[in-house]
């Protein structure tokens, strides 16, 4: 079994530690072979634990300060402030963490969904946003960064992750509509796919708002449907007719 991780990185945010996590080096097996971080798939419990524990010590913390919130596709961001307890994170409903506190590490698991590292290195504050389609489009990156702000960023930097790219992510009429309605520009993000459905671009849109809200960013450009030996994939594994999928970790810290 392979154990050496495979952590990507970007020159935008190589003044703070941050990685994202690719499947390669973990203990876990059968379906989720390779490094799955989610205690929400039917994986192994103490398998969870000893992947993250690896990714925990990668980023240079300890396990129990590698900190994740419950995603649930919101628009809702937790502030960790200095001083906060820790332990509640891992129950409260939220898709991303924004922190000033050094000695953690903040991140969010994701399996074609965005996931977006943010740093303002010059006023110690980071974030790290779990933003799929629904997540992006009722405003979850615009509320990591104001609560970034809040904690003293100016000027943040931020990197979009390994996820399902525009090539892979056909979607419905009704997807469409959705997306539309909010602004009827939107429609640059589609384009006609091989079935003769819209395929919509998820980072394209992310890096859009982020750069709307004033942010430098980027994307790494890996996509997670099409490459199966690094990453995990939601869409391909329902293409698959799999039970289960893995969910890939990035991480950031001060």
């Amino acid at each position: 079994m392979q154990t050496t991780l495979e952590i990507l990185t970007h020159p935008l945010l190589d003044t703070v530690r941050h990685g994202f996590f690719t499947r390669r080096g973990g203990a876990s097996s059968g379906l989720f072979s390779g490094l799955n971080c989610g205690y929400g798939s039917s994986d192994q419990a103490e398998i969870v634990s000893i992947n993250r524990g690896r990714v925990a010590a990668a980023m240079g913390v300890a396990p129990a300060d590698l900190l994740t919130v419950h995603q649930v596709h919101s628009p809702d961001i937790a502030i960790l402030r200095e001083g906060n307890d820790t332990a509640p994170l891992s129950r409260q409903c939220a898709d991303g963490i924004v922190t000033d506190r050094k000695g953690v590490a903040i991140a969010v698991l994701t399996a074609d969904c965005q996931p977006i590292l943010l740093a303002d290195p010059q006023a110690g504050v980071i974030g790290a946003v779990h933003a799929g389609w629904r997540g992006a489009l009722s405003g979850v990156i615009e509320a990591a960064v104001a609560a970034m702000a809040d904690l003293g960023a100016t000027r943040i930097r931020a990197v979009i992750g390994p996820c399902i790219s525009q090539s892979a992510y056909e979607v419905g009429n009704e997807f469409m509509d959705e997306v539309l309605a909010e602004d009827a520009g939107y429609h640059r993000f589609f384009a006609g796919g091989p079935n003769g459905r819209p395929m919509f671009d998820l980072p394209g849109f992310g890096l859009m708002r982020l750069r709307e809200a004033g942010v430098e960013a980027e994307w790494t450009r890996h996509c997670t449907y099409a490459d199966p030996d690094r990453f995990y994939s939601y869409r391909r594994s329902t293409h698959r007719a799999e039970a289960d999928y893995g969910r890939l970790i990035s991480a950031i810290a001060l």
